[in-house]
Parts: structure tokens; sequence; C-alpha cells
């Protein structure tokens, strides 16, 4: 909500714009209307202008009562307006020094409403905002929109011009398994492969009556070169870029023929290396240890967020990056409710909810709206930074950064060594804490390597300098050079 009493100190920007409407209700307001009502919603002054100098000037309305009847008139005219989504509350006169002006709250549109637009023709009336303007969609964007409208979710779809031959029976067959440590003895694990799909969502009924593969199915277990015959654009890429003077040092993506290349198999293999990547304090309970961290399980939840969120019918592939201090996870389609809302919890509208089941399967990802509440919960207590959600409207895609800067590692070295060793070592720097001392087999259980491999790096990094050692042969153990070692 504005204070008017300290009107001068806002500025136009995403949710506010001021009309002067000295002449009458400017033509310029539904297209206003239309922008917030199609992005986050916010607040319509007439009667202020913005001056040269961004300041803010009052002038006087001389009847606002008629500007109020003439929007009222327009607004509820389905030839001008295709849908009102205020009511008398939101559109009100106040006095502000000693002048009348008018206030009108848009709000931010269900998806069901979407899109807002002017005149009869969506496609030539649809805007959104951006800073502090309203501009044209362009044609996908609208067309993401009335996706995103329907009751059943985009993966519900039948593919009829489909069968079964699309799916790649060795991702079903590792789904299974790993279902079968997750849920032992349950009633769909003496069932057929096709059986069990159909049991899961991944093949439905369609209107021919026969059975076809749908398309959480065919994203699931399809292979890519089947996928981009539905999804045009599909593509889902891992970046690695631990050196600044590499444009990456691991990827993966859906693309090289060289595996499925769908939706399940590119979360597991991309789970494992970021996994890699997260520090492990060295911590057992009883003989065993502990490698599941609150910031891995968030991190997997955010996995989980930008797969099953993805518009795969968008423009853009999806996009995870983990850098040296940071991981972003972007993917095609904006936010299906506010990101306030999001992030405050409570609401589960996924994009593909079939996806989001099969993952609930396998005890991944939250379904009660309580996952991205819990990515933050998780970065405040570990002291990690601020997570950003941003949505990149001219791509009409989603943003998660993840900043990943442990405060331990502000007390490591100095200098840039550890940039500059390989990326096996950034794994062993990243899992050690300082004060403490490694044997070479913690660390290789760590990283998931041989003891004999291992124990080349950490002799590589010692002679660097990056560690110390202490001991000899079996005994040998290390650490990290610094205050308290």
């Amino acid at each position: 909500m504005i204070d008017f009493e300290k009107l001068n100190t806002y500025r136009e920007n995403n949710r506010l714009e001021l009309k002067m409407a000295a002449g009458g209700l400017p033509n310029s307001i539904w297209e206003t209307y239309s922008a917030l009502a199609n992005t986050d919603g916010g607040v319509i002054l007439l009667g202020v202008e913005e001056k040269p100098g961004k300041t803010l000037n009052v002038i006087k309305l001389e009847n606002p009562e008629k500007l109020i009847s003439d929007f009222w008139n327009t607004i509820n005219n389905p030839k001008k307006v295709n849908l009102n989504l205020l009511n008398d509350n939101r559109v009100n006169i106040i006095e502000v020094e000693g002048k009348r002006i008018i206030t009108i709250e848009v709000p931010r549109a269900e998806r069901t409403d979407k899109p807002i637009f002017i005149g009869e023709n969506p496609f030539m009336g649809t805007f959104r905002r951006n800073g502090e303007g309203d501009y044209h969609c362009r044609e996908e964007e609208i067309n993401a929109m009335y996706r995103d409208k329907s009751v059943k979710t985009q993966d519900m779809l039948v593919l009829e011009n489909m069968d079964n031959s699309v799916f790649n029976y060795d991702s079903v067959k590792a789904y299974r398994n790993r279902l079968m440590l997750t849920r032992p003895d349950h009633v769909w694990e003496e069932l057929s492969h096709d059986e069990f799909l159909y049991k899961l969502g991944a093949i439905g009924v369609g209107e021919d009556k026969k059975r076809h593969p749908t398309a959480a199915g065919l994203l699931m277990f399809g292979n890519d070169y089947e996928i981009v015959h539905e999804y045009g654009n599909y593509f889902l890429d891992y970046q690695e870029q631990f050196d600044v003077d590499t444009r990456w040092t691991d990827r993966v993506n859906s693309s090289t023929g060289e595996w499925s290349g769908n939706v399940c198999d590119f979360y597991f293999k991309v789970m494992n290396r970021l996994s890699q990547t997260l520090k492990v304090p060295f911590k057992l309970v009883g003989d065993t240890r502990i490698d599941d961290t609150p910031v891995h399980k968030a991190v997997r939840e955010a996995f989980v967020n930008c797969l099953v969120n993805a518009d795969y019918y968008g423009r853009c592939g999806l996009v995870i990056k983990r850098k040296l201090n940071e991981i972003t996870f972007e993917n095609p389609g904006g936010f299906r409710v506010s990101i306030d809302l999001a992030i405050s919890g409570g609401v589960s509208d996924p994009r593909n909810s079939v996806l989001m089941k099969m993952f609930n399967f396998l005890n991944i990802g939250e379904r009660a709206g309580s996952g991205i509440p819990n990515i933050f919960n998780v970065w405040d207590k570990e002291n990690l930074g601020v997570p950003q959600y941003e949505e990149i409207l001219d791509g009409s895609r989603t943003k998660l950064t993840l900043p990943i800067e442990y405060a331990s590692d502000k007390t490591k070295t100095s200098d840039n060594r550890a940039i500059k060793t390989s990326d096996k070592g950034k794994l062993i720097l990243n899992i050690m804490e300082n004060g403490v001392k490694y044997k070479t087999n913690d660390i290789a259980d760590a990283i998931d390597l041989s003891p004999a491999r291992t124990r080349v790096y950490l002799k590589e990094m010692a002679e660097a300098g990056t560690l110390k050692s202490d001991g000899a042969n079996k005994s040998k153990v290390y650490y990290l050079p610094g205050k308290g070692n």
C-alpha cells in the first residue's frame, strides 16, 4: 500500500503507474490495466505526474467522479476489456496536498483468468509490465497463458500420435528400482512395465479408447529424439563453471545421444554431480557417515521445482549452472502464482502435476507448498545468503539463484589457489572444515573416488600449499592451513 504522506518518495516501477488524466481518462490506462493484471498487479494513480527530475507532482482533477464513472463503464464493456477484476473497494478518490486524485488497485490475475486483454483479439491487446512500462506480449507468451488456464496440467495430455515405443525402458527399470528401495513391497511391484506406467500416469487413454503415452510419461521416460517431436524446443542443460577462464568444466545435456535425455535420467545424473559439489561436514551416526544435509535436501527441492514447473513448450530450454559460489536453476515458464505467495508457502500449483507425483513417489519434492519456504529457511539457518527468485518476462522464464558461500570459506586461504585447483580439488576443499583433520579414506568416501586416486589429489594439493598434512603412510591426515589448525 502507498503511504500518501510520503508520495514524493515513490517512483514509477513495475507495480506503480502514474497518469495525469487532466484531459479525461487516458486511453493508455487500459494497456496498463492489462499489463499489471498479467504480471504482478499494482497501482495506477490518476492525477499524478513524474517530472523530468523524477519528482512527483500532484495536479488537480476537475471531475474525478466522472472519470470513475467513465472507468467503470469501459472496464465492464467486454468489447473494450475482456474481464473486469476490480470491485468498488479497489477504485477510490483520496486527497493529497489539498487535491483529489484517483487510486486504482489492480490485482494479479489468476492463471485461469489470463490473459487479460483489451479489445476483442488477445493477440493484439495483451500486455505485461516490465520496469516502468507496458509492452505488447508476443504470440508465444499469450499461448503460454492459455496453456496455463486449463484445470488439467500440461503433462496430463494424452499423446494419441505416439505409442509405447517412445519409452526408454532402461529408464523405467531404474525408476522402479528406486521405488522398490523407497517403498518396499509396494502394490505395483509385480505389475508389468506398461501396467505400472498406466498406474503412474505415464500412459493414458485417448479419445480413440486406446492407451498412449501421456506428456508426463514422454518427458519422464522417453528418449530425447522422441520428446522433441512433441516439444520442439526441449533441451535440458547442466553446466559446471568452476574455472572463470573456462566456459564449463563439466556438462550434461539432453541432446548428445549418449543417454536417454529424459527428465528422470537428467535429474539423477545431475543431482549426483551437484551433491558432490556441496559441503558435507564429517558426521557419524553410529558407524554410518551422514552425507545428506539440509542443504542437499533444499537443492533437491529446488531442482525438482525447476523440472515440474517448466513449460516444455516454451521457447528456450532448462538450464542449471553450478558456479564456484552459486547454483542457478532457470526454466521456461513464469510463476503460476505470485512469487511472494510461493515464498510464503501453503500453495502448490505445479505446471506439471503428474511429473510432481512421479518424483513424490520417490520421496523427492514437496507437494504441500512447503518446498520453496524450506529452501529459504535452510539458506537462512546455514548463513549462505538470500536465495533470489525472478521472472524474466522477456523470455517468459523463471530463475532461482542459490548463493553458496559458507562462513568457513571466508577463513580459508586468502589467495586464489582453490580456483586454480582441479575440479576434484574443489570438491575436496568444499567438504573440509577448518580445524578438522581428515584421513584419505574419509575424503575418498565423501567425493566418491577410490582412495588411491584421492591420495594423488591430496598429495598434489599438499605440495601446492593448498592443504597441510601430518603423519605418514596410513596415519597421514590432511587439513586446511590457517588459524586453529
